[in-house]
């Protein structure tokens, strides 16, 4: 008999954090849409507190050893909702090219692709520092991106641009890194 303190529930607080990320995914993209400062402000807030509990759950499931299968596939969901559809979004405004949008589409799919033939073989694919380092450097650049919809400056524009060539070589870098890890596993 299996005591209830030992066994894992499938949904713990950690996991809880990440289906709020998704949840939180949904006003930032209306709010980037909707006319008014207001809207955008929310949609800043929400980013904001949506890659705070990025930083959040993983450390949490890990430190209380509660980490679950379906923690571990929805972070990365959660993750990828939050970013790429507020990518997408500035691509549809005309803020960032389709090109860059495409560029971290091909990447993420490639991952997911090698993380896949890697699970099919019993192996486990943890994110790299540098895919860590892309995703949070994303989530400044998205960041920083919100702020100017609220406050329309061109020196941040500019610094926006900056920090999407960072994105997209960091995208690019982690990518290829994965990849070459992984080689083993697609031949």
């Amino acid at each position: 008999m299996t005591s209830s303190k030992s066994k894992k529930s499938l949904i713990n607080g950690p996991t809880i954090l990440t289906i709020l990320r998704m949840i939180l995914v949904w006003p930032v993209i209306a709010g980037i849409f909707i006319e008014g400062l207001p809207a955008k402000i929310v949609a800043l807030v929400c980013f904001i507190l949506g890659s705070i509990t990025d930083n959040i759950d993983g450390r949490w499931a890990r430190h209380d050893k509660i980490v679950t299968d379906l923690g571990a596939f929805l972070d990365p969901l959660a993750d990828k909702m939050l970013t790429n559809l507020t990518f997408l979004a500035f691509v549809i405004l005309g803020q960032m090219p389709l090109w860059m949008f495409m560029v971290i589409m091909i990447r993420d799919y490639a991952v997911d692709g090698l993380r896949m033939i890697a699970a099919k073989k019993n192996v486990t694919i943890s994110a790299s520092i540098f895919g860590k380092v892309k995703t949070t450097m994303q989530m400044i650049t998205l960041i920083s991106m919100l702020l100017n919809l609220i406050l329309a400056w061109e020196p941040l524009t500019i610094i926006n641009t900056v920090l999407l060539y960072i994105v997209m070589f960091l995208t690019i870098y982690s990518g290829i890194d994965y990849l070459v890890k992984g080689r083993k596993l697609m031949i």
